[in-house]
Order: C-alpha cells, then structure tokens, then sequence
C-alpha cells in the first residue's frame, strides 16, 4: 500500500513553502524518519522525513514550486526498488499528471469552506445599500440565514460609525532591469531568491517605508567586561557547561535599560501603544541562507548562565537549519553583533513591529581621555535605531546610556541595579 508524503503543518500564519532541495530521487530505497526533501518557508527552513520505509515511487513537485499546507510531495511504495525501477515512463508521467490534477482539484476543495458554512450573498437591497457606501459585505455583520446580509444589518453597521476602508496605496512601477551587453549576460548568474531572502528584503523596506527610523550612538569602554570574563570563564564553562561570551553581558544590560525606558520596548498597532511588560530578546545570527532573528524568551527573567545556554541553543539550531517557528516568534527588542563580522560602525534596521533594535560593533582598542590622560581602551561603538514615532531622542539617548553604564560597570547587572 502506497503511503503519502504531503507538507506539514508550517506554523502559525505560514500557509505555504517553497521546495528547495529533494534529498532522494524516484526509484530510491527510504528508511523510516529519513530525511526527504527541504521545505522553505518565509520564516524557516525544515527538512520533512519519510513517514514509512520502501521506495519512493514518485515525486509530484519539483524543486522551485510552491505548495500549500497538506499538498501531495509524492508517495512511498513497498519494495525495494526494482519495481520502481522497472515502471514505464510514459506510465510515470501520467501518473504524475492524474496526481498533480488530483491535488490541484483537493486544494481548490480545500480552500473553500463545507457548503453548510458558506455565507449567503447579501440580500439585493443590501447589496445596493453596500455599493451605495462603498463598504464591503466582509465590514457587516449578517443575521440573516447562514449569515446572510440583509438591508437591516447594513444599517446597523453604518449607525454604528464602520466606513468605507480606505484606498491602498497605488505600488510603484516596477522598473525594467536593462539589458545586458552581449558581451556580459554570458558571465551573469541568475539565481532565484529563496523564500526566507525573499520576506527579509520585504520586511526590511516595510520597516523603513513605515517607521520614522533614526539612530543614535554611543562608545562603552569594554575593559571591565573583558576582565571580567577573562578572571571567570572557565570556572563559568565548568559550571554551566557552556562558554561566557559577550551577548550575555549585552542581553541583561538591554533588558535593565528596558525596564527604565519602556517605550522602547513596545509596539504601535493602529492609533495604540503596546507596552511589554516582559522582555523577548532576538538575537540576529548570520547563516548560509540569510539573516534569522531567533527569540530569547523571558531575558528578563534569567541570569547570564541561562541567557548564553539559550543563546547557544538558537544559535547551533540556526546554523544546522533547525529552527522552529515557535523559536522565531514575539520578540520585542532585537540585538545584532556586527562586531563579528569586523563592523565597526553601522545603523541597523527595526525588526517591525519593534521600536529598538540595538547594534553591537568590533572591540577596537583606541586612544580616549580617562582622568585627564589619554590611555589606550578597548572601545566598542554601539547604535541604537528606534521608531521615533513611540521612542524620543530623550528616551533613547537615555537608554542607551544606561547600557552603556551597565557595561562599563557590569557589577551593576549581578547586583540588578
């Protein structure tokens, strides 16, 4: 009996992915659990395993396609190839086609709701009354059989003050890239962008189009930090298990300031401010497939041990490709260390709906002015961008400073001051 591989369920608000690699081939043994093919989605990649053990007969998608939650990958058969092997081409491919009508026809099913929960159309006299305000039949509320809209609920809805949604912004044309010369478009590569690239670059210009982003800086004198790490990290390892890096000290410093400047910690939805009254710290880490902002849940709430084992957790998870959604979600600050990468300056982007983001740079030893002398420090520049529409050059200014204290002075972090 066959059985069938179909996409699994991606996560809150992810409805589809995009395949990006197949593992195995038609005609190829499977062991239980083994894993098939790469799934894309715009927020991870996962891998989906072999349900069952046999031969995989055939694969109904290829590499590049989009699919739904549920969609038909392909199927397993028993045996141990040689029947696979053995099957007609023309036989396969009209079985692939019959398969892919089949899926096409389950999801148009799919995407429509059982007949007794579909909604009625709107009564005629509604549905003047709607044209005539401009308003949708989705803003109303019906009463009438299987929600059907009737002249009456219109009314209502108008006497209650719901208007007309407004216009969307017209988009800006899209530009035609020119041509290039004969002698060029040979040595040109053209590669699709992946799923998870793709809703970076989208996220990132919607963050820009639609908060009043500004950054402000400032410089922490590193010394204190790194002796303190120096004097304590392989007790610190032997203990927990896990090495004292920098983000630790940079997380809880973050968390501290959040508390003092709330704003920076909230989120605008429509004409409110959503204050946080806890702390979700996303730590942005660079992989192979682009930028990911894994989400320390509860920072607040924890000590450096604990933040540097979770940090590592997400950051080994990342790497491997291993994420979850959940791991991804409800973060309300953000913190990402260019320094890593030998940044020694830069502005980073909001990671919306976040209003702070907090840029972490390359430790750099620098000449500065310390009790009227000039002495050689290990200076660090951090930024700070913000949405000026909830945070003001006072707040932020003011919060960046209390990092800075903290990490100038980090007795104050275990002392929680």
């Amino acid at each position: 009996m066959a059985t069938e591989i179909r996409v699994p369920t991606l996560g809150e608000s992810v409805s589809e992915a995009t395949i990006g690699k197949w593992f195995k081939k038609a005609g190829d043994v499977i062991v239980v659990d083994e894993p098939l093919v790469e799934l894309e989605t715009d927020k991870v990649t996962i891998e989906v395993p072999a349900p069952s053990a046999g031969v995989l007969v055939e694969l109904t998608v290829k590499e590049g396609e989009t699919v739904g939650v549920g969609a038909l990958l392909g199927t397993i058969g028993a045996g141990d190839g040689a029947v696979a092997a053995a099957k007609p081409a023309a036989v396969a491919q009209a079985s692939a086609s019959s398969v892919k009508e089949a899926v096409a026809q389950t999801a148009s099913i799919a995407g429509s709701p059982p007949i007794e929960e579909r909604k009625m159309p709107p009564a005629p006299a509604a549905a003047k009354l709607l044209a005539e305000t401009n308003l949708s039949v989705d803003q109303v509320a019906g009463s009438g059989k299987r929600g059907q809209v009737l002249k009456g609920d219109v009314l209502d809805a108008i006497t209650k003050g719901i208007s007309a949604p407004a216009a969307a912004p017209v988009a800006a044309p899209v530009v035609a890239r020119v041509p290039s010369s004969v002698s060029d478009a040979p040595r040109e590569e053209r590669v699709r962008m992946t799923k998870l690239r793709q809703t970076i670059a989208r996220r990132l210009k919607e963050a820009q189009s639609t908060a009043a982003m500004l950054t402000t800086f400032n410089e922490v004198d590193m010394s204190a930090v790194m002796a303190l790490r120096t004097k304590y990290k392989d007790v610190f390892e032997k203990k927990h298990g896990v090495k004292l890096g920098f983000m630790g000290f940079f997380t809880k410093a973050v968390t501290h300031a959040l508390k003092e400047i709330p704003a920076v910690n909230a989120e605008i939805d429509g004409t409110d401010i959503i204050y946080k009254n806890f702390a979700h710290v996303g730590v942005a880490v660079g992989t192979e497939k682009g930028l990911v902002v894994p989400v320390v849940r509860d920072a607040d709430q924890m000590s450096i041990a604990e933040i540097e084992k979770e940090i590592g957790r997400l950051g080994l998870a990342a790497r491997d490709g291993k994420l979850s959604v959940a791991d991804m979600q409800g973060g309300t600050f953000t913190i990402s260390n260019g320094g890593v990468y030998g940044s020694l300056m830069s502005t980073p982007i909001l990671n919306a709906p976040q209003s702070g983001i907090l840029g972490m740079h390359k430790i750099q030893d620098r000449p500065v002015v310390v009790g009227g002398q000039i002495v050689i420090r290990p200076m660090m520049y951090l930024a700070l961008s913000y949405d000026h529409r909830i945070v003001d050059g006072k707040e932020a200014v003011t919060f960046l400073v209390r990092v800075k204290d903290s990490l100038e002075d980090p007795e104050r972090l275990v002392l929680d001051l």
